[in-house]
């Protein structure tokens, strides 16, 4: 569920009022991602060994004289790269882009905090950015940019890796026709975390889950900025395109597992998580805002106590 509502020109990130809010009205919370990223990483860490991943990536390291080259669309405030730089390991060089501006304007204090980790100076978004740790060392450009318009524009082939975190449920099937025929034509891989897949199971239930995450699901699929969303058909969508394209594709559960009983994170990300899902629900069925409410306030009452799974699938594809 990526929780939240997809903004225009979407980030790799949503804010938690409530995903699929229409592209011209959709927002961005910074807290939003400091709440997700710990989810987010424990759920890759485990997707990760499932897919072989550090394995199956270093075999896209076919000159060791030169750095890995890597671009990540949409990356917000730069999760993506924190969690898969130290996985490459070695010399990288990362383009990362955005439409919002602002998001990579975080990016140096995003770094810095990472225990470890050696950031440039930063005068603006045209400083070049460094993140490095045990094994790695990466070089970082930003650019902002309008991923509908200019996909094609991005350097495919100076490229060995394209990837992108909480991205494809926000797109639409033209979009990703054309990522896989740029991605395709370059003999790029592609690495796809965090998609959601439409599970969300909690315990104990309530008469109303299944309607809410009905409204949910339906108010997803909007146009965020890049087509009619897919929401949970992204995934299957895709691994077709790229198969019929040559690619060897493999996939992996990434699921969030949110524990209210584990502690405050826990319960804070549950109701975020609540809030954005009866926001998105009550916005776009009106009629249902009585029931969706009172389901809000019952499920508030017990995020302390109780649990959710919220199904995401990791996709890695490999030329073939």
């Amino acid at each position: 569920m990526n929780a939240a509502p997809g903004r225009s020109q979407a980030s790799s990130h949503r804010s938690p009022q409530g995903e699929g809010t229409p592209a011209s009205t959709a927002t961005f919370s910074a807290d939003w991602l400091q709440l997700r990223e710990p989810f987010d990483a424990v759920a890759r860490d485990a997707a990760a060994s499932e897919l072989e991943l550090t394995h199956r990536l270093a075999s896209l390291r076919t000159d060791p004289n030169r750095p890995l080259c890597v671009i990540d669309l949409a990356c917000g405030t730069g999760a993506n790269l924190r969690w898969l730089a130290p996985r490459l390991g070695g010399a990288q060089q990362w383009l990362v882009v955005d439409h919002d501006a602002d998001l990579l304007r975080c990016w140096p204090e995003r770094l810095a905090a990472v225990e470890g980790s050696h950031t440039g100076c930063d005068a603006g978004l045209h400083e070049a950015l460094s993140f490095a740790g045990p094994g790695f060392e990466a070089g970082i450009v930003r650019q902002p940019m309008d991923l509908m318009a200019e996909l094609e524009t991005l350097p495919w082939h100076a490229a060995d890796l394209v990837t992108a975190s909480a991205l494809l449920d926000l797109v639409g099937t033209a979009w990703l026709q054309r990522l896989v025929a740029a991605s395709a034509g370059a003999g790029v891989a592609m690495l796809m975390s965090l998609n959601v897949d439409g599970r969300h199971v909690w315990t104990p239930g309530d008469p109303a889950d299944a309607t809410v995450d009905r409204l949910f699901g339906e108010h997803q699929q909007q146009d965020k900025g890049l087509g009619f969303a897919l929401g949970p058909q992204a995934v299957p969508v895709l691994r077709q395109a790229l198969e019929a394209a040559g690619y060897r594709v493999f996939t992996a559960t990434s699921d969030w597992w949110v524990d209210g009983i584990a502690g405050p994170k826990d319960q804070a990300m549950q109701c975020a998580l609540i809030e954005g899902m009866a926001t998105a629900a009550c916005e776009r069925f009106p009629s249902s805002t009585s029931s969706v409410t009172a389901w809000r306030g019952r499920r508030l009452a017990t995020a302390a106590h109780s649990q959710l799974r919220v199904g995401h699938i990791d996709l890695l594809a490999l030329p073939g």
